[in-house]
């Protein structure tokens, strides 16, 4: 068998196989111990190297026994994040607050230990030839770890829960992150079938929002996912999901994010859309997004709404696009940037909706503010309310011309050509 097919194989075969003898043991049939258990995955064909099939053996007992120091942690409902440090050290996030618990390791091996046992049951490795690890675990968790001395103060392992909710727009409103307005644009959104990006912060719920986004899709539509580790859960019954896979030992068999949009366009979507850009895969979007595939979408970190395009730019250079050809790009893919906040208090919630614009064909794409949000829930409009009306189909009384012969908003654009400036338009015919 060839690496590539080994990776293949190892990459495919523990999951099924995992749960096979765990009922095993949950039935009584098998004793729990590593040395039963490594006998019970060799008789299913499991081929792993001996190392690496003790560690799942030993992982698959402790959970089976309660002595994980982190299952208990992971199966309260409230825990978002669990964060371990150092042995004497983990922290989770609960209720949106980070906080220190009493859970210990044994010392620095036995934490090495465990992100390398949680690493098997990924399908990767983590050893120091490969001292890092970011992959998708078997019960859904998200794993990212680090091993000494890259991580200074010990192993630093990572566990991100999964979602045990699968939000709506609806319920996102009742729980207060976002209001009617916002409701009305982000459903109106989704209805028009524009492209849009969700941008935020680490943390801000950029992944919620875009999953209660596409449950609002037409039923009829076909939705293709694309992302490094599965994490969008729409409420969509028409879905196929595609997940990238790194290169195994011998440098082989990677598929990137670019690899997967690509394959996403001939596969008859009706939505495409992606997870997370990082890097130059948001090149291979925006192409997609250009040969009339409506409604695609993503999500991208920024600061703020308005730096959109900045991030576009730095990331499409990545991948060996000129700036001029990112701003053009992004032009004709994208229209409404969808911005979430955390506040100090752990709230997070739609903090702005901005729209693209260029002021000549061949000028840099600014992202101007259409509406913005405080955290109490109150609705400022914008210049950008205008172009955004457009696009979504709703209609705005026009406003007459000054003395001049130009309107308010023209006066602006003229005056303040890089900048947004308040403005309150009038009301009842959203």
């Amino acid at each position: 068998m060839s690496g590539e097919e080994e990776s293949a194989h190892f990459i495919s075969a523990p999951d099924h196989i995992i749960r096979e003898v765990r009922a095993q043991l949950a039935n009584g049939t098998l004793a729990p111990t590593v040395a039963a258990v490594s006998g019970a995955f060799r008789a299913r064909r499991c081929f792993l190297e001996p190392e690496q099939l003790k560690l799942l053996a030993e992982a698959v007992c402790e959970q089976f026994e309660g002595t994980d120091p982190v299952a208990t942690l992971l199966a309260d409902p409230e825990v978002t994040d669990v964060l371990i440090n150092n042995p004497n050290e983990i922290w989770v996030e609960r209720s949106n607050r980070l906080e220190r618990v009493q859970a210990s390791f044994p010392d620095e091996q036995a934490v090495r230990r465990f992100a390398q046992r949680l690493a098997v049951q990924a399908g990767r490795r983590l050893d120091d030839a490969s001292p890092f690890v970011d992959a998708r675990l078997p019960d859904g968790c998200r794993l990212h770890a680090v091993l000494a001395p890259l991580a200074v103060g010990g192993t630093a392992v990572s566990l991100r829960v999964p979602s045990r909710h699968r939000f709506t727009l609806d319920s996102l409103r009742e729980l207060g992150a976002l209001n009617s307005d916002g409701h009305a644009v982000l459903t109106a959104v989704i209805a028009q079938r524009l492209p849009f990006m969700i941008t935020g912060g680490a943390g801000t719920g950029k992944t919620t929002l875009l999953s209660a986004m596409l449950s609002a899709v037409d039923p009829n539509e076909r939705l293709i996912l694309v992302e490094d580790c599965s994490e969008l859960m729409p409420d969509h019954p028409h879905v196929v999901r595609l997940e990238s896979r790194p290169a195994n030992q011998e440098r082989k068999g990677e598929i990137t994010l670019r690899d997967l949009i690509r394959q996403a366009l001939r596969m008859r979507p009706t939505r495409v859309v992606l997870g997370e850009a990082r890097g130059g895969e948001i090149v291979d979007l925006l192409n997609a997004l250009n040969t009339g595939h409506e409604g695609g979408c993503g999500t991208v970190h920024a600061n703020r709404a308005q730096d959109l395009p900045q991030r576009v730019e730095s990331l499409a250079m990545l991948a060996g696009v000129s700036r001029e050809a990112a701003h053009s790009l992004l032009a004709a893919a994208l229209r409404v940037v969808i911005h979430l906040e955390r506040d100090e208090y752990g709230h997070r919630y739609l903090q702005a909706v901005a729209v693209l614009r260029r002021r000549n064909a061949v000028g840099p794409v600014q992202a101007g503010l259409a509406l913005t949000f405080d955290a109490k829930g109150m609705t400022r409009e914008w210049t950008g309310y205008l172009q955004l009306a457009e696009e979504l189909g709703w209609v705005v009384p026009k406003e007459p011309a000054g003395p001049d012969g130009r309107t308010f908003e023209q006066e602006i654009a003229r005056a303040f050509p890089a900048a947004d400036r308040a403005r309150v338009f009038p009301r009842g015919t959203r």
